[in-house]
Formats: structure tokens, sequence, C-alpha cells
């Protein structure tokens, strides 16, 4: 006679405790809070946002103080510059704990869509009107004072599109078909974009970060040796065969070798940076205390503000600053080593690269180490897209350590628990092995 079957009940041990089964003990760590939220949710890295956040306040601080004298001189406000990015910092901020709270495995399915979308904006740039002889913004008036810079959001559409191409081709990424073509072509075309705005610092920067990130990524080095040889062949005809689509490279160069015996219009802001950077001394005129901000030297405020932070902290001060760049970027590539997985691992390289890369690059502009370029300094330079965007990736970069902590805590949860049941006698929990079926 066939035994009915009764429903499951809860064990009890001999002192009448209901023992709990093993769903209902399950860590609250591993419930989903939403559809937009990572399922286990482990605490963000506190020393990357606090070098996050003294970084932007030293920023801002450091703006106000070389762009009152051009906000009172050109529009009669000494708060011009500061007053918009102090509301860019704000949103920034919102933007940087809602990225905190959402999966960034989400991104992911963007990836694409993003980078057409950049495509699109590089395109339309083109007919925009001229800058300073360059074509860099998407104007949103017609007084030309708010604007957009697709050079901004290309920079992360890259470092996404190419950390998804990377984890869905891991055991493939020594191919030239999937560990190198593709990264070329978008690189390629990427470039030839900015190119024509023309918009050469940006373009080294994007070369910059894709080639890390295939480097980390785990690109054949061969292929590296064979894109080496295509780069300088590239660039030796850029700069000497078609003139016309980089007009001031040639010229940048030579006045980047001797710029006291050059033009002055073309050696002028060289000079002054050099002259700023030169007079703050050990410890500097203190903040405020920069003579050239006084309209001497052109873009004190975003191309040039390196030199006004030497000229009023000085030597001590501008270390100071450099120090917090080094040491974020070592705590973005820790959290990148600590990732869950290979797509949030590419995010956090891609993006400290960009933050390390560009700071190197401006500050070597500004003491004169490489020609002339515009390239703005990350957190300090005046500009929203740059600052909107930059939180935005932080705020990945925590998703990434939220999920990457919460992995290695329930990592070591489960060790502590193995070995407590070790020194107790009792056998390891083995996972259910499949019975296999009769013959």
């Amino acid at each position: 006679m066939a035994v009915p079957k009764l429903p499951d009940r809860p064990a009890q041990d001999t002192a009448g405790l209901r023992v709990v089964s093993s769903k209902e003990n399950a860590p609250a760590s591993k419930k989903k809070k939403g559809p937009l939220l990572p399922g286990k949710l482990g605490r963000v890295d506190i020393p990357f946002l606090t070098l996050v956040l003294m970084l932007l306040l030293f920023g801002l601080v450091m703006l106000f103080s070389a762009s009152y004298p051009t906000g009172h001189m050109r529009f009669g406000d000494s708060y011009a510059f500061i007053m918009p990015q102090l509301r860019y910092a704000a949103l920034g901020l919102v933007i940087l704990v809602g990225a905190t709270l959402v999966d960034y495995h989400l991104l992911r399915k963007f990836a694409w869509p993003l980078m057409f979308l950049t495509y699109v904006l590089l395109v339309v740039v083109l007919f925009m009107e001229p800058k300073n002889g360059a074509k860099r913004w998407i104007w949103l008036n017609a007084a030309h004072t708010q604007s957009i810079q697709p050079s901004e959001l290309v920079k992360f559409a890259v470092i996404l599109l190419f950390a998804a191409l990377i984890a869905a081709n891991q055991k493939r990424i020594k191919s030239f078909t999937y560990g190198f073509l593709p990264f070329v072509v978008i690189l390629g075309s990427v470039a030839g974009l900015l190119l024509l705005e023309p918009h050469l610092s940006c373009t080294i920067l994007i070369m910059g970060i894709g080639v890390t990130m295939m480097f980390a990524g785990g690109t054949s080095l061969r292929w590296f040796g064979f894109a080496a040889i295509l780069g300088a062949g590239a660039l030796y005809l850029l700069l000497t065969k078609m003139p016309d689509l980089v007009p001031y490279a040639m010229s940048r160069i030579t006045t980047w070798l001797d710029p006291f015996n050059a033009p002055d219009e073309k050696a002028h802001q060289t000079i002054q940076s050099l002259i700023a950077v030169g007079s703050g001394g050990l410890t500097g005129n203190g903040i405020g205390g920069s003579v050239q901000k006084f309209l001497y030297l052109p873009e004190m405020y975003n191309d040039y503000i390196f030199a006004i932070i030497c000229e009023e902290l000085g030597f001590v001060g501008a270390i100071c600053m450099i120090v917090l760049f080094l040491l974020l970027l070592l705590r973005g590539l820790h959290i990148a080593l600590r990732a869950k997985d290979k797509f949030g691992a590419m995010i956090c390289v891609g993006v400290s690269v960009q933050i390390a890369l560009q700071t190197f690059l401006h500050i070597a502009v500004n003491t004169n180490a490489i020609p002339s370029t515009g390239i703005s300094l990350p957190f300090f330079s005046s500009g929203g897209t740059s600052l909107v965007m930059l939180m935005g990736q932080v705020g990945v970069m925590l998703s990434v350590s939220r999920q990457g902590y919460a992995s290695v805590a329930e990592a070591r949860q489960k060790a502590a628990e193995e070995a407590q049941q070790e020194a107790a006698g009792q056998p390891k929990a083995e996972e259910e092995l499949p019975v296999a079926e009769e013959a």
C-alpha cells in the first residue's frame, strides 16, 4: 500500500527549537533588492570614494581661484565659471550615487547603442560653428553659452564597448578576428572622426585607453607589433602628406622644441605657462596669489589650470595633487582586481587609465614636456560634460566594487564555515551529484 506523502515540515531538535530551512536561512545579501539593483550588495570602496571627493573639492577651489579674474573682466561676474561648475558637480554627485546603486551588468546591453550614438554625435559636431579653429562642441543655444562635447562621451563609450567585447570573447581574445580586428576598426574610425574636428589630444587619449585595455584583456603581443607598424606609417602620412587634415600639428612641434624663439602668437601659451610653473617656487604664492591668471595665461581655467596650481601652491602643492591622482589610479586597479567578473574589471581598468593618462597629458602640456594641445585636468578644469561624465564613470566603478566586495565576503564566509565544520569534526557540505541512470 502506497504511503501518502506528507507535506514538508521544518525539523525540530530535542529542545523543541525550530530548525530553519536553508532557503529561509539564506543571507539577506543574496536577496535581490529590485530589477536595477545588484543581487549581492557589498560596501563601496571607501578609500576610492574619499579620493574622488578630495579631488573634486580641491578642483572646485582651484577652479574658482584660477577663473574669477577672467569671469570678472569678461562677464562682469567673478562667479561666471565656478557657479555652473558647482551645479554640474551637484548633478555629477547625484549621478554617481545612482550609478553606484545600479547593477553595472545592465550597461552591457547598451554598449553598442551608446557607441552608435557617439558616432552620430561625432558626425553632427562637424557641422557646428567652430571655436578657436576647432569643431568640438554641439551648441545648444544661439549665444554659444551652453554646449555638449561628444569627445567626452566617446571615452566612456569606447571603455564600455571594449569591456563588453573582451568579456564576451575571452576564450578567443588571442585570435586576430576577435582579439584585434574589431578593436582596431573601432579605434581607427573614432580617431578619424576626432581628427576631423580636429582634436589631437582626445585622439591620443582614446588610443591610449584602447591599447591599454587590449593589453590587459589578453590580446596577443604580436598584434601590438603589427599595429605599431601601421600606426607609425599612418602618423607619418598624417603629419607630412596631409597637412590640411591637421594644419597646426607641425607648427606646434616646432614651437615645442624652442618656444622662446618661436613667434609670439604661437608660443604665448607655452611661455606664460612655464612662467607660472616656475614662479611658484617650493610652496607657491598662496591660493589667490597668482599673477598669470590675470589674462596673461590663456585658458587658465581649463587647459592650463595646472600651471596656476603650481604658481599658487608651488612644488609641494603640485606633488600633493599628483599623489592624489596616483592613489586614485592604484585604488582603481585594486577594484579591478577584486571585480566579480571580467566585464567589471575591464571597466575599472579603462576608467582608471583614462583619468591617469589624461592627467599625465595635461601636466606634460603645462610643463612643455610634449607639444601644446588642449586637454583638461580631471576634476579641476571647467567643463560640465567632462565633470558629469567623469562622476558617472566613478559611480560605475563603485558599483563594481560593491559586487566585488560582496563576492569576496561570501567566499570568506564560506571558507570560515568550512573551517568551523572541520574543527567540529563535521564533513564539509558538498553539492549534490547527479545520480547515474540505470541501464
